[in-house]
């Protein structure tokens, strides 16, 4: 069935006159229909999302009357689940896997974990995990860049230890949010200082108030976890040559080069290092890479779902909802505080996107921040950091189905263990409430 390029044909009532708690509503049906699910299968582990995410998409085209021809919501919903964010995102998850699979073919986990261990005190690798995630994702600027260098090496650590895979997984997560709330070179921080018109360097310092108390938190709670883990690595040699695939991802990670580019060059050089080293020929090669990317599937079905769904709560009317009932009634300083701090982190729960967040509602925070007396920097690191907190947390979102899919562990598993996001977000929500100017 061909899909219409043109700009659907609209109904009598327009989208926005939708009520826009129904609007909204394939939010719920998604999150309902998991949680019923999940208490079916009395396993909140093993339900796939995407299921879930068919429940509401359908819903969705119900409630959709201003359109009357199923072609024209199949066009609305396509839009969505084509957006070059939601296709750039595919791109990266199709890559992240051949390049996952083939480096596992190698040997460059095992060679990473056990030198890793062998540079870190066993009571200290929970710690020192988080700490380089914090260090890499802040000099990248990427959270995805940092989850699919470090998630492999986390989860091999996992195994070796004898500890939880989601435990380690959520480590690796909540340091590469760090890293993408406070990196100058990050997206979410260019959207942030450009719409509220201030320095990066006012926002970081407003940022780092935030996160650093947050951070310390942490990585206390990782030190204290720690001294139960007991391990002595094998005196066996380290191959170094088979830690080139993940030095090499954070060496040019570091210098800035395109996270697909990068990507790319890793899997051709996991071929020719695995012909060198024996480890597979070109059809070995051919298959670790099919066999990554099939790995993937479910989450690019998801990624495709999400945004057709959130596409259609958009044209009808459900984010400027959000936006509008939050905006309402607005009395005082905090009040706008919470109001900018609500607004970001509703419309990322809605779009999956920090930066489209972001990008959504600049132009409201930075007039809610002006009418008010708000620092430029004040608006700007709060619609940074409340983004982070909640495109952290959220089981769709890219970096968690990301690492879920490298770790091969349910999104839902690797959530009880995100000590970072929720400390950021308690330090956060208390600077609003105490009245601290920043």
């Amino acid at each position: 069935m061909a899909i219409h390029t043109e700009k659907p044909t609209v109904g009598p009532k327009s989208p926005a006159c939708m009520n826009g708690l129904l609007a909204l509503s394939p939010l719920l049906v998604f999150l309902v229909a998991y949680l019923v699910a999940s208490i079916v299968a009395q396993d909140f582990y093993k339900v796939p999302v995407a299921a879930a995410f068919i429940a509401a998409a359908g819903y969705a085209f119900l409630i959709t009357r201003t359109l009357r021809k199923t072609d024209d919501k199949i066009a609305i919903f396509s839009r969505g689940a084509g957006h070059p964010n939601i296709l750039m995102m595919i791109w990266i998850f199709v890559l992240a896997g051949a390049f996952a699979a083939t480096a596992k073919e190698i040997g460059a986990i095992d060679a990473t974990v056990h030198f890793a261990l062998r540079l870190l005190p066993g009571k200290l690798i929970f710690a020192g995990l988080f700490i380089a995630a914090c260090f890499i994702s802040m000099a990248i600027g990427t959270s995805v860049g940092t989850v699919v260098a470090l998630v492999p090496i986390a989860t091999g650590i996992a195994e070796t230890t004898g500890t939880a895979v989601p435990l380690l997984t959520a480590i690796v997560v909540g340091g590469a949010f760090f890293g993408d709330n406070l990196s100058f070179i990050s997206d979410t921080t260019i959207a942030a200082t450009k719409s509220q018109g201030c320095e990066m360097r006012d926002k970081f310092r407003s940022n780092l108030m935030l996160a650093l108390p947050a951070a310390i938190l942490v990585t206390g709670i990782y030190v204290w976890m720690g001294q139960g883990v007991n391990y002595t690595p094998d005196a066996e040699e380290i191959s170094l040559l088979r830690l080139v695939p993940y030095l090499m991802v954070i060496v040019l990670a570091l210098a800035g080069m395109n996270v697909v580019t990068l990507l790319t060059l890793g899997v051709l050089v996991n071929g020719v290092l695995g012909w060198c080293l024996g480890s597979f020929g070109f059809i070995g090669w051919m298959s670790a890479v099919g066999a990554g990317i099939s790995g993937m599937g479910e989450l690019i079905i998801v990624s495709l779902l999400a945004g057709g769904v959130l596409e259609l709560i958009r044209y009808n009317g459900g984010i400027d909802y959000v936006i509008g009932a939050l905006t309402r009634r607005i009395r005082g300083r905090r009040g706008a505080e919470l109001s900018i701090a609500g607004l970001v982190s509703l419309v990322n729960l809605c779009t999956a996107n920090n930066t489209i967040a972001i990008i959504t509602t600049g132009p409201i925070a930075a007039d809610i921040a002006t009418r008010f007396g708000i620092s430029p920097r004040r608006s700007a690191s709060l619609l940074d950091t409340f983004s982070c907190l909640v495109q952290g947390i959220i089981p769709y979102g890219a970096q968690m189905l990301m690492a879920s899919g490298l770790a091969g562990v349910s999104a839902i598993a690797i959530t009880e263990y995100l000590y970072y996001p929720f400390a950021l977000g308690l330090i956060a929500f208390a600077s609003i409430l105490l009245g601290r100017r920043r």
